[in-house]
């Protein structure tokens, strides 16, 4: 965890990043990835060689590679177009095979259409899937592992934790045990503009590791105090100022967590302090959300929420 400061319509707060990207294989899938492949193993004993299958937006189908290589099993990962070149060049490093979806599903997102191929694979070849949408294993790990560590190095002035929900198991672990406390923080889960997580109306989305189209198997109105709903111009807006201030790249979903926090403070200026979880790192989105805008790819650069906002 870090600490940056970020100045707010003229009145600067410290704000605590825990950049889960420098976990083995690049974000905070590589825990959720490690419990679940525990949990298949436990379930079901597998042999040498045997085939792991997941729908991936791309940071959970690089651990799940990297962990079923080191294990001895091989891995398919299923995504879909807006998975990252290099998401997908990782996961082929790793000796996956790489199954892309291209047909949009009911929502506009590929998440439906993805794991329809999952259920194709594990019915017609014997696939054994790890289902990070449904696993208990998923919010068990955050439960277990990333709560604690969040809130002992967050420090005991932290007044609110921000969350990115895609699957949910990250908020629904983390939420858990910052709930056990005696002087719990106020939780925020982070969602983007176009998904149905909280009841949205479905849209395209261009962020991949947050956001589904479909609701989470794990999130109750127990686990967070609020939601805030970040549009994709706002999230790589700040993942750009965070860059430009601190020289700190985060990826998209991290950005959405600092436009929520950045949002709440402009909503509670005495906020002493807070920490925001974020998932992944900006490494595997130089072409996009660090890279110029293109007619082909137009990315949304010109965020207008950051005229009073710096980072430092």
């Amino acid at each position: 965890m870090v600490e940056v400061s970020v100045l707010v319509t003229d009145q600067r707060h410290p704000m605590r990043l825990k950049l889960e990207a420098e976990n083995p294989w690049g974000s905070i899938k590589d825990r959720t990835a490690r419990s679940l492949l525990d949990e298949l193993e436990k379930s079901a004993p597998l042999e040498p060689g045997a085939m792991i299958v997941e729908s991936s937006s791309g940071n959970a189908g690089v651990a799940l590679a990297a962990l079923s290589r080191q294990r001895g099993y091989r891995f398919t990962a299923v995504v879909d177009p807006r998975t990252s070149p290099a998401n997908i060049q990782n996961m082929k490093k790793y000796g996956a095979l790489v199954d892309i979806v291209t047909d949009p599903d009911e929502y506009g997102g590929y998440l439906l259409t993805r794991l329809k191929r999952v259920e194709e694979l594990v019915k017609e070849r014997g696939y054994h899937w790890t289902d990070q949408y449904s696993s208990p294993a998923n919010p068990e790990v955050h439960y277990r592992e990333t709560g604690p560590e969040l809130w002992s190095q967050a420090g005991d002035d932290c007044d609110a934790v921000f969350v990115a929900v895609s699957t949910g198991g990250t908020l629904a672990g983390v939420a858990r045990y910052l709930r056990e406390l005696d002087r719990p923080p106020h939780i925020e889960a982070v969602d983007v503009v176009g998904s149905v997580i909280f009841g949205g109306a479905s849209a395209p989305r261009r962020l991949v590791g947050i956001g589904s189209s479909r609701k989470s198997d794990f999130l109750t109105p127990h686990h967070y105090d609020g939601h805030t709903l970040v549009e994709d111009v706002d999230a790589v807006g700040h993942c750009r100022a965070l860059s430009a201030g601190t020289g700190i790249r985060v990826g998209g979903s991290s950005g959405a967590v600092l436009a929520a926090a950045t949002r709440f403070l402009r909503r509670h200026p005495d906020t002493r302090s807070i920490a925001c979880l974020c998932p992944d790192g900006g490494d595997r989105y130089l072409d996009s959300i660090y890279g110029p805008s293109s007619p082909d790819e137009p990315w949304p650069h010109n965020s207008t929420v950051l005229e009073d906002i710096r980072y430092g």
